[in-house]
């Protein structure tokens, strides 16, 4: 792939899409070419999918069936979107992907890793991020901010937002190479700023 695909992850309220958004928009402000893409969604389809799996109303959804619908949205943003932008050798800036999975219905939910992961091989045609920025924040200070309309996921309980938790930050230790973990500050500019000093030096060295 000629491009870079960079994902953002982190648990619940940590600013990870208003984090990846204005690294997009600097991007594109600096003439890079870049594109943004939220998971699950991205796609007419794969939006569809979002509506399905983030509906308070379908509290009945089973384990199995979340796992593969998000499975399906990601194989939908491959297809039509990530795979075509890497090819032509843009930046792909993604909020969430696979291992969000991995961490949310594996260790959050308690379903075979191993599976999941077999899974996610096929769902997005072996394509792995250059790099992940992992946005870390304590679980009660992340809920905090999601104390009003709550969706499916973030109406389940502190403990499995705790396991959620864990499971990133072993992820970040079996991956130090791919995911960088960012310390979420009060400030946005903060965040921001320390996020620029990991990834744009890596964005220049593919540009010489």
């Amino acid at each position: 792939m000629k491009g870079k695909f960079i994902t953002f992850e982190g648990s619940e309220g940590c600013g990870k899409s208003t984090q990846s958004r204005m690294l997009y928009d600097h991007l594109k402000s600096k003439g890079y070419k870049v594109i943004y893409l939220r998971e699950p969604g991205g796609t007419a389809i794969s939006e569809k999918i979002r509506g399905i799996l983030l509906d308070p109303s379908n509290r009945s959804m089973s384990g199995v069936s979340e796992m593969l619908l998000y499975m399906a949205a990601r194989a939908q943003v491959i297809e039509e979107v990530v795979r075509p932008a890497l090819l032509g050798g843009k930046i792909v800036l993604c909020d969430r992907f696979l291992d969000s999975t991995i961490v949310y219905q594996g260790y959050g939910l308690g379903m075979d890793i191993k599976t999941i992961k077999a899974i996610g091989k096929i769902s997005t045609c072996g394509i792995k991020p250059d790099l992940t920025i992992l946005l870390d924040l304590p679980v009660t200070k992340g809920l905090k901010h999601r104390q009003h309309k709550k969706d499916r996921i973030e109406e389940r309980s502190l403990n499995y937002h705790l396991r959620v938790r864990k499971g990133y930050l072993k992820l970040a230790r079996q991956e130090p190479g791919r995911i960088k973990m960012v310390k979420v500050d009060p400030k946005k500019n903060k965040t921001q700023d320390r996020i620029r000093k990991i990834i744009l030096p890596i964005l220049r060295q593919k540009a010489k």
